[in-house]
């Protein structure tokens, strides 16, 4: 278990006090949706409820230095996870966990932020989304679409946190800024590239700082739909 603890402090980078609301699709009126749900639908979410299971490898490489990541298969619809470090395998499910799951349902929440922030936009109530304004991207200095995520103080495993989130004309996220604590210094910035489509959500693969060198990346990822 130790084992298990050490890799999960170094791989856990960036979760914040978000709800999990993983069973709603956005199905409104189109003349009704908010940016938040055109960005949601642009990725696929009105294929969210026929999925069984999303299996994926969260890892985090640097210049040459792969990392080994960690592994997961999913069961929304059971609220069943699995997570997967070398040897070593957690079960549990969300709506039945004791203490001995926190470390391991913190990296779980953080690591599903990443594969589907487009959604948690839609997913996390508690959160306040701003108006959208034109701004230059900070990594490929675009001239994109912003809007920004903020979460509320309390709650979750890391509250307080914002996100300011790129996008195109076509609601596809193409950069973001993570802000640990609402700070006015940006704590970590990102694209989001390599979009591949799995079973009709769309999936940015890769999420790599200003040069290129350091990217989390999401490796033998599948998409079950019923």
């Amino acid at each position: 278990m130790r084992y298990i603890s050490i890799l999960l402090v170094c791989l856990t980078l960036l979760v914040s006090c978000k709800s999990n609301k993983e069973n709603q699709s956005t199905s409104e009126n189109p003349d009704e949706l908010t940016v938040a749900q055109k960005i949601a639908n642009a990725h696929g979410i009105d294929n969210w409820d026929r999925v069984s299971e999303i299996k994926f490898t969260f890892k985090v490489d640097r210049d040459s230095i792969k990392g080994q990541g960690r592994s997961w298969v999913w069961k929304p619809k059971h609220n069943e996870v699995t997570m997967t470090v070398g040897d070593a395998v957690v079960n549990y499910k969300r709506h039945e966990m004791d203490s001995t799951h926190i470390s391991t349902d913190r990296a779980f929440i953080n690591d599903k932020f990443w594969l589907l922030v487009p959604f948690q936009l839609v997913w996390d109530e508690t959160a306040i989304i701003s108006e959208s304004v034109k701004k230059e991207s900070p990594i490929k200095k675009e001239l994109l679409d912003m809007i920004t995520i903020t979460y509320p103080n309390e709650g979750g495993y890391t509250p307080g946190d914002a996100y300011d989130i790129f996008y195109d004309e076509n609601y596809l996220i193409k950069e973001w800024i993570f802000r640990k604590g609402n700070s006015e210094t940006p704590s970590l910035t990102t694209t989001f590239e390599n979009y591949q489509d799995f079973n009709g959500i769309k999936i940015a693969k890769d999420h790599k700082q200003e040069g290129g060198m350091w990217n989390i990346n999401f490796a033998d990822l599948t998409i079950t739909l019923e």
